[in-house]
């Protein structure tokens, strides 16, 4: 399912590394909208989690998992999986604006969510989110799978954590990815139902630039969308950048955008600056424009001491969901904090409202 011409449903492996033993931790699925579930269940079992089953309300999407996990055995129903003592977490990838409220129902029933990013379309999600995680005490987390599931990413973090940059004073996001209107479904041009470009793929660069600078909160200084080529789609906006200014000073800027050309290599030439008091990283994610042969996982470091290039690709692995299966079991907060994820969701949320919609 790594197929780098479709961003959809691009889900990287990684080399196994359980962090319990078999059968310790069992998880299903709920909610099979978007191909990112593939990903976050290659990452899940990779790190020792067992599939017990999974369930989507389309037959046609209860089909498509089949073919991806033939071993796994599907559910009756969702309630036959949040009844189910030994699930201890729901993953899901369900229509955007269905994952707020299945995040409820699964944290309701006592058990852990994990879903495809964008977490929420609206504000009153995200309250309700929020008053559930506290009522209950479980986890509502995110698949921010452009830093989580990308070797690049997790590697910036650990050269940041060192201090390889000094004090990091600005990120800047860039996540051009390929429309291919025809694969997708009815709800990817329902703004209702997918958000908004900044809610649905922008939440991927708030979500980086909170994480690279280490802030807790910040605020949107200026965001805009547009739908500059798509009139056969009104509601799509194939357009979208914001600007943040954050509580410890350093500030954050993306554009994301459905302008890939179908000439390019993969789904999108997704980049990431970030710029240090002492030095610069760039990452390349996915490919070297030009060097299709060289693959993904590009980074490059500047500061007072070197300038240098790390090729990463299989080497840095995904650590995050080892942690994730961790936390889980031992009610920590090493993967990801709940505060982090709902800051992110609700700077995202912020800039997608207020955003300045732009002419053609």
């Amino acid at each position: 399912m790594a197929d780098k011409k479709d961003g959809m449903n691009y889900a990287p492996k990684g080399k196994p590394s359980p962090v319990v033993k078999p059968g310790e931790f069992v998880f299903s699925v709920i909610g099979v909208s978007h191909g990112h579930i593939y990903g976050m269940c290659n990452g899940l079992m990779e790190a020792g989690a067992v599939l017990k089953n999974y369930y989507d309300p389309n037959p046609d999407k209860m089909a498509d998992f089949a073919r991806i996990f033939p071993q796994v055995k599907p559910a009756s129903s969702e309630r036959e999986i949040l009844d189910d003592p030994e699930v201890k977490l729901v993953a899901g990838a369900d229509i955007p604006n269905l994952r707020g409220p299945l995040g409820l129902r699964v944290m309701e029933a006592g058990k852990d969510y994990f879903t495809d990013k964008g977490p929420f379309t609206t504000l009153q999600q995200l309250a309700d989110a929020k008053a559930m995680t506290a009522k209950t005490g479980k986890k509502y987390t995110c698949y921010f799978s452009e830093r989580l599931h990308v070797e690049t990413a997790v590697f910036a973090g650990e050269l940041v954590k060192e201090g390889a940059i000094g004090k990091v004073i600005q990120v800047i996001g860039m996540g051009p990815h390929r429309l291919n209107a025809p694969s997708r479904p009815d709800w990817f041009f329902k703004k209702e139902q997918y958000g908004g470009i900044i809610s649905d793929i922008g939440s991927h660069n708030v979500e980086q630039i909170l994480y690279y600078t280490g802030a807790k909160d910040g605020k949107v200084a200026h965001s805009q969308i547009a739908n500059y080529n798509n009139p056969k789609y009104p509601e799509l906006e194939d357009f979208g950048s914001s600007e943040f200014v954050l509580d410890n000073g350093a500030t954050g800027y993306f554009r994301v955008d459905w302008f890939t050309p179908d000439g390019l290599q993969c789904w999108g030439d997704g980049r990431t600056f970030i710029i240090g008091t002492e030095g610069f990283i760039e990452q390349r994610k996915y490919m070297n424009i030009g060097q299709p042969a060289s693959g993904g996982g590009h980074l490059f470091l500047a500061n007072g001491k070197e300038e240098k290039y790390y090729h990463v690709e299989g080497k840095v692995g995904y650590p995050f969901f080892g942690q994730l299966i961790l936390d889980c079991l031992n009610r920590t907060e090493n993967a990801m904090t709940q505060e982090h994820i709902f800051k992110t969701a609700e700077l995202t949320l912020i800039a997608q409202r207020d955003a300045l919609k732009l002419g053609v």
